[in-house]
């Protein structure tokens, strides 16, 4: 369903009236009051400045790398460093459209400072919040961590070294192990005033979702009045305003409730049977990212199971075939899975085998059953020799546990 006339021509004022909020190149990004947020490595006294020796590149990476530390110098992001006691290599990546991203080798850094414990939010949470509306806006700043500063104490710490020299960020790099837990804090820090309400944030992934195309622009206009206080800009090019659907978090979100990511489906749908451990390793790790959307995914991955269990003898069975065959067979038509409505009682059926305890919580609407979560358990050690009773009980506590957030929030009939 596309918008009205009315409701484009809403939407297009409010875009245009904020305009100042996007940044069409870095020389647009102010950056962060390092006042209000800074990043800061906090590493220990004790510890030793690592100074890595330079590795050799092939010429199309030493010419990549030249590209790209030409443009972070445009930018302001980095400075010429000399003598810096910790120095670390470049790593040149290949991105889908063929261009190479540059990344810092920081894994000696890292060790040397202490993990922030800042928590992240529930993904299934952000992903049930944001499911079910009819406007969704997603957002994403322009080069978002650069838009905070390091701590000046840290700049040279983040050194690099390069054909040209040594250079170090002026602003905060990926690769720092601390940095995702810097944005979100600094984004859970500007938003408190309307997370959860108009807008939700995962580090640097922003959507805002409403009913109605009137109530969507003022959410937007408190979305980017929030941006222009705090001087972050937003990337044109990868923000979509008043859409229906689209990707967050690794779902697919609309109208109709969560859906499996149809290029997640389309590897496992489209893949071949495996003909190593590794290859069983990657497809179950496909599989179990989309669990949610499996019914008693553990029990029908069973033999999958079994062949990796076997001490890296790879050994493929008609079982495992089968298995195999089913999965894909499920992921070709996965189940749109529903946003719970707090208003509306929540039902929890268990299953129950020799190998694997499974569960779905579902929702009763309109006399229809609507599934909101697949869970599934594979039976461990003594597990296996539970009574029924036993591992009916067990199938409630797993579920309890990996659906804490509902069973805290609704009134759940087993």
């Amino acid at each position: 369903m596309t918008m009205s006339q009315e409701e484009e021509k809403m939407l297009m004022a409010v875009l245009k009236s904020n305009c100042d909020v996007f940044a069409w190149s870095a020389q647009d990004m102010p950056g962060v009051d390092p006042g209000f947020m800074c990043h800061q490595l906090f590493v220990d006294e004790q510890a030793r400045p690592v100074a890595q020796k330079k590795r050799k590149m092939g010429e199309e990476k030493r010419e990549a790398v030249k590209q790209e530390t030409r443009k972070l110098i445009s930018a302001s992001f980095v400075r010429e460093v000399q003598y810096p006691t910790w120095l670390a290599n470049v790593v040149m990546v290949r991105k889908a459209n063929g261009k190479w991203r540059m990344c810092t080798d920081y894994t000696d850094l890292n060790k040397a400072y202490p993990k922030d414990s800042y928590p992240l939010p529930s993904i299934d949470r952000l992903v049930d919040n944001v499911a079910g509306f009819t406007f969704l806006s997603f957002m994403d700043a322009y080069s978002g961590y650069n838009q905070i500063r390091m701590h000046p104490q840290d700049e040279e710490k983040t050194a690099f070294i390069t054909d040209k020299g040594a250079f170090c960020y002026k602003v905060m790099p990926f690769g720092l192990k601390n940095a995702g837990a810097t944005y979100q804090r600094l984004m859970d820090n500007i938003f408190k005033g309307i997370l959860g309400e108009d807008v939700e944030v995962y580090v640097d992934d922003m959507v805002a979702r409403s009913q109605c195309m009137e109530e969507h622009c003022r959410a937007l206009g408190r979305v980017f009045g929030i941006l222009r206080e705090h001087q972050l800009r937003l990337n044109p090019n990868k923000c979509s305003f008043g859409v229906r659907a689209g990707k967050f978090l690794g779902f697919m979100l609309t109208e109709r409730g969560i859906e499996a990511n149809p290029e997640k489906c389309w590897a496992i749908t489209n893949v071949r049977s495996p003909k190593s451990i590794k290859e069983v390793q990657q497809f179950m790790g496909k599989v179990m990212a989309l669990a949610r959307f499996i019914s008693k995914s553990a029990e029908m991955s069973m033999p999958l199971f079994v062949t990796l269990r076997k001490g890296g003898k790879f050994a493929w069975t008609d079982e495992c075939e089968e298995a195999f065959l089913r999965l894909k067979a499920m992921m070709a038509t996965p189940p749109v899975l529903t946003r719970p409505k707090p208003s509306m009682p929540l039902y929890l059926y268990i299953s129950i085998s020799d190998n694997a305890v499974s569960s779905v919580l579902i929702q009763e609407e309109e006399g229809e059953q609507r599934p909101v979560y697949f869970t599934s358990k594979v039976l461990q050690g003594p597990e296996r020799w539970y009574q029924k009773i036993e591992k009916a009980a067990l199938a409630v506590v797993t579920a309890s546990r990996r659906l804490s957030p509902y069973f805290q929030t609704f009134n759940i009939t087993v």
